[in-house]
């Protein structure tokens, strides 16, 4: 299993439980997907732009990403109906806790100038947004060979959560909110 996954499961659980005041395990608020969106607004001019960005996601995530197209034409920005203009990928279970563990340990401590993620970013459901200005603070993607530097949306879904408790989880996986 993943290590992250381990630690929530053995430490994180019983904190929030002796924390919050929680009875129940079930309640605990736990993750229960995270989203990797990447739009890429060039793509109109050059198609090629969402192969590249799809491989991208694809070695970040781990898994084949979804192309997505355009649901309607809009003239403003040159754009017609179909067009791919982005991709996503969706990871539960054991790749989503791979996935934190990467973005927290590695891909995080690699951005230039990194002062701490917002504690602004919470919906009313308590789950969490972070965008990501470059792909290449991954360290499966190589800073040579990306021809198009871009950025992606990271939403962290998470289940039973509140933003007290959601903010709770997400410190004892190690997200480092700033001060």
């Amino acid at each position: 299993m993943a290590r992250l996954y381990e630690r929530y499961k053995n430490e994180i659980v019983p904190k929030l439980m002796e924390q919050f005041g929680i009875k129940n395990r079930l309640a605990v608020p736990r993750l229960q997907k995270i989203t990797v969106n990447m739009g890429i607004g060039k793509a109109v001019e050059n198609p090629k732009r969402v192969e590249d960005a799809a491989k991208s996601l694809g070695l970040i995530a781990g898994q084949k990403p979804l192309v997505t197209k355009s649901k309607k034409a809009i003239s403003g920005f040159k754009l017609r109906q179909g067009i791919a203009i982005g991709c996503k990928v969706t990871l539960r279970g054991k790749r989503m806790y791979e996935f934190l563990d990467r973005l927290v340990n590695v891909a995080i401590p690699r951005i230039r100038d990194f002062r701490g993620v917002p504690k602004t970013a919470f919906d009313k459901g308590g789950n969490y947004s972070l965008g990501i200005a470059e792909q290449t603070i991954f360290p499966e993607i190589s800073p040579d060979q990306v021809e198009f530097p871009q950025g992606m949306d990271v939403t962290l879904t998470i289940s039973n959560g509140s933003l007290d408790r959601s903010h709770a989880l997400l410190q004892q996986f190690g997200l480092p909110f700033r001060a």
